[in-house]
């Protein structure tokens, strides 16, 4: 029998706060999930949206507007049907989730860095023993246990440019953009770890249950990335 979706249960769609919300709402709106507030002023957390009809019916869409290391735990908990996150968060804390569609926004990079004067010094060598400022402690032990340097790891929340200044770490694991403000503060990247963007992702469960709508989300989302690519390929 063909799944029937109903009013009384909404699609969940859990965005990450920040930077990459005015890159999300541009492929929200190509999808058809605008938000009924502007999210990016609310005060509210969890913000309705569009009816969204399919061939089996109709369903509410709502919103979760959370921290981006949050909407993992919300989706892979079922709190959240769809979520969208940076690669970075899905690196660090490998939740059970599908990861259906690159959106490609949110672009940077995790890297190690440090001060210009040590990182000149050349690599660092294996038995070697460092103190690394990151948010992302595992991904940094697994880097620098990798390359046999015993690394105690200093967890952050922000602000890692100034555990090197301040003589709290000699490297700091974090996500880099356009390494301004790693200059401003006389750091350099070191190396590169991981090509960071953006992804949608899906509750395994969601998935199976409600396939009829969110299957055709994915596929909107996808077309609304391939527009984007072509436009800023021939800006």
């Amino acid at each position: 029998m063909p799944e029937t979706i109903t009013t009384n249960k909404p699609l969940t769609i859990a965005l990450s706060k920040g930077r990459i919300l005015d890159d999300t709402l541009p492929l929200l709106k190509h999808a058809d999930l605008v938000p009924n507030e502007n999210v990016k002023t609310t005060r509210k957390l969890m913000v309705d949206g569009p009816l969204l009809k399919t061939k089996s019916g109709s369903t509410r869409i709502r919103f979760l507007i959370i921290r981006a290391a949050d909407v993992c735990t919300y989706v892979e908990q079922g709190a959240a049907d769809i979520g969208i996150v940076g690669r970075d968060i899905l690196l660090e804390h490998k939740p059970d989730v599908y990861e259906p569609l690159d959106l490609k926004i949110g672009v940077c990079r995790l890297c190690v860095c440090g001060p210009k004067a040590l990182v000149e010094k050349g690599r660092l060598k294996e038995g070697s023993r460092i103190k690394v400022a990151t948010k992302y402690d595992q991904l940094a032990e697994q880097y620098f246990r990798d390359h046999g340097i015993q690394a105690e790891i200093i967890h952050l929340y922000g602000s890692m440019e100034l555990a090197p200044l301040v003589g709290m770490a000699e490297r700091i694991v974090d996500v880099v953009e356009t390494g301004g403000t790693l200059k401003a503060n006389g750091l350099i990247e070191e190396t590169t770890l991981y090509d960071i963007s953006s992804r949608l992702i899906v509750n395994p469960a969601s998935f199976a249950t409600r396939k009829a709508i969110i299957q055709p989300i994915i596929e909107t989302l996808r077309e609304a990335v391939a527009l984007n690519s072509a436009a800023n390929t021939t800006s």
